[in-house]
């Protein structure tokens, strides 16, 4: 009973007028940028954290959550419309949506993923209220080497997310490192500042955030071409038949999406990907599976809705971010003054507890956006990409600049944002060495703590047990997705 309490508690402060704006204005932004293939959650929320500084945290975190789980449907207009993913958890959503768009059922195709995506958020919205406060009152117990521990799996597990864990990695290890410019918070000792009074506050997380998501995602996008999308909508509501077809899938793909969110080293596009194998291997005509099968499209939206929710169970229980955005949400928190962890629960339920009712309230919302308005979504998608490209840098440059007043911050963007397009460039995850910055300094003082209390021996993490089995689990983000390309390999040689 005393979590249908603090739900309440949670309505009756989501419902004000001005938490009720910042969702349909989170979602609502989450759905355009979700649409736009380049332009995704991570950028959109690096851009609003310099308007959101020093504003009541709980209503930014509520607008920052919408864009996240608001982004997922976004994705399938361009998936089903022009067969390009606005996403990467929408890429398997493109496979039998287009060509639904392409038999004229391109409105039953988004009707069925925001109908799907509906109970899917719902239902993991339930699953994140019951599963997360026990979790976190689990690890109330955590000590300095359990900190320690838990920061390790948090950069590994984002790390293994990635195509490369050696490049996540370094990244990570990169973002750590620029963490400790500035003044030792222990010592009182000026580090890495090279004689520049500007450099003792550090590097700030808006300026890096803001430089890596957006400068960085601007100067990759540049050039990217138009493409002239199915407009044709109509018809949105599936047929009894299709809903027959579709009821299953849309809850396996919640249950799957769920799961696989929860677990920190996934995602929404592994959720997405294994949502679509299970639903091929369980029908009974698998032909039917790229040439328009409802199920494909029900089945990978609901994981990859359910998966946005499930990934927020890790940030706000233990403040182990399971993807790139919920990195920056995390950040977006410590920002605030706010810890995210096992503390969260006891010190701001509040928050939690009013960002967890918006989640229900925001899939509402998503709903009855989406099926009137599909036809005028799909008519967005005509303009062209170039036109954007100015406001976001301006966006940017006065952002930061605001924040401060400082126009070294400004050059710090510039520099960074170059660096940030020379990781996408190149393939190189960029949420890593974010979460390292915010990170860095609970990694540090935890590390030190341990010592002290260990007079300067490693054992401490091994002895203790839940700072082992997080270790362990560390070491298993690491281990797997390498054990896995290798047994890929291993079985296409043998075929």
């Amino acid at each position: 009973m005393s979590v249908l309490y603090e739900l309440a508690g949670g309505f009756a402060s989501a419902v004000t007028p001005w938490n009720l704006v910042m969702c349909f204005a989170g979602v609502f932004a989450g759905q355009l940028v979700g649409a736009l293939p380049g332009i995704g959650p991570s950028s959109a929320i690096a851009l609003l954290l310099p308007l959101t500084f020093g504003a009541d945290p709980t209503s930014a975190i509520i607008l920052f959550a919408g864009i996240y789980y608001g982004a997922q449907y976004g994705g399938t207009l361009t998936s089903v419309l022009i067969s390009v993913p606005g996403e990467p958890s929408s890429v398997m959503t493109s496979i039998d949506g287009y060509q639904m768009a392409l038999q004229g059922k391109a409105g039953v195709a988004l009707g069925i993923a925001a109908i799907g995506s509906f109970i899917a958020g719902t239902i993991s919205t339930i699953g994140l209220m019951l599963l997360a406060p026990p979790l976190a009152r689990a690890a109330l117990a955590f000590g300095p080497p359990e900190y320690f521990s838990l920061v390790v799996l948090g950069l590994t597990a984002l790390a293994a997310v990635g195509g490369s864990v050696l490049k996540g990695l370094t990244a990570g290890m990169f973002g750590l490192l620029v963490s400790t410019i500035g003044v030792d918070q222990q010592t009182g000792v000026a580090r890495f500042a090279f004689d520049r009074v500007w450099l003792l506050d550090g590097i700030g997380f808006i300026v890096l955030t803001v430089a890596l998501f957006g400068i960085g995602e601007v100067l990759s996008s540049v050039g990217m071409a138009s493409v002239q999308p199915i407009t044709k909508v109509s018809g949105v509501l599936p047929s009894r038949e299709e809903w027959r077809r579709s009821r299953l899938p849309i809850l396996r793909g919640s249950a799957i999406g769920f799961l696989i969110g929860v677990l920190p080293a996934t995602g929404a596009t592994i959720a997405s990907f294994v949502a679509y194998i299970v639903e091929k291997k369980l029908a009974r005509d698998p032909s039917r599976f790229g040439r328009g099968a409802i199920e494909g499209v029900a089945g990978p939206e609901s994981s990859n809705n359910a998966a946005a929710a499930g990934a927020m169970v890790p940030m706000l229980a233990l403040g182990v971010p399971g993807s790139g955005t919920t990195a920056i949400i995390l950040g977006a928190l410590i920002m605030f003054g706010i810890r995210p962890g096992p503390e969260l629960f006891e010190k701001n339920a509040q928050l939690v507890w009013t960002v967890i009712a918006s989640m229900y309230i925001g899939n509402l919302i998503l709903l009855v956006m989406n099926l009137p308005l599909a036809g005028l979504f799909a008519r967005l998608l005509r303009v062209p990409y170039s036109w954007l490209y100015p406001p976001i840098l301006a966006l940017c440059v006065a952002g930061v600049y605001s924040q401060a007043n400082s126009i070294e911050d400004v050059w710090m963007l510039l520099g960074f944002g170059a660096l940030g397009w020379a990781m996408m460039r190149y393939d190189w995850p960029a949420a890593p060495m974010i979460l390292g910055l915010v990170l860095g300094t609970i990694f540090e003082n935890s590390l030190r703590q341990s010592l002290t209390l260990s007079h300067g021996s490693a054992s401490i993490f091994f002895t203790r047990p839940i700072s082992a089995v997080l270790l362990a689990a560390a070491a298993l983000a690491l281990i797997t997705p390498p054990a896995l390309r290798l047994r890929r390999r291993w079985i296409a040689s043998r075929a």
